[in-house]
């Protein structure tokens, strides 16, 4: 399962639309990947790309287009930016330790960052939710 946020349906759409089947492999193929390799395997299907080239690619893409990011963005840096925007969306702790597939409930929690308005947005909300159950109770 991967959480599509920031709208990334469009693009995933898009990838596996048009890209995908560009690299002549069955896409029905039971643990076909998703990410393709111009490597084949031994069978002649496509072989999953490679953790460095991801790796890299990512670092090329950041330095581009990413130029005054001061930190290195890497897969890792991209769960916990995954896990807080879930986080900030709604998702639940235990939803999101489970999307990650952490044993502790702590680790999820270091993977979470919030804004610093986290908990100004959170006394707003639940005043909102307040405000409409009271007015359902006044009809």
């Amino acid at each position: 399962m991967v959480p599509l946020i920031n709208n990334a349906g469009g693009t995933l759409r898009w990838f596996v639309e048009d890209v995908w089947g560009q690299f002549g492999d069955d896409h029905t193929r039971p643990g076909v990947p998703l990410l393709l390799s111009e490597r084949k395997n031994t069978d002649g299907s496509a072989a999953r790309v490679g953790d460095e080239t991801i790796r890299a690619a990512l670092a090329r893409a950041a330095q581009t287009h990413l130029p005054d990011w001061p930190d290195v963005v890497t897969p890792h840096v991209l769960r916990h930016f995954c896990a807080s925007q879930l986080y900030a969306s709604g998702m639940d702790l235990i939803a999101i330790q489970q999307l990650l597939g952490h044993a502790w409930i702590a680790t999820t929690m270091n993977y979470v960052h919030v804004t610093g308005t986290h908990v100004e947005d959170a006394w707003l909300a639940g005043q909102q939710r307040a405000a409409t159950r009271l007015e359902g109770l006044r009809r």
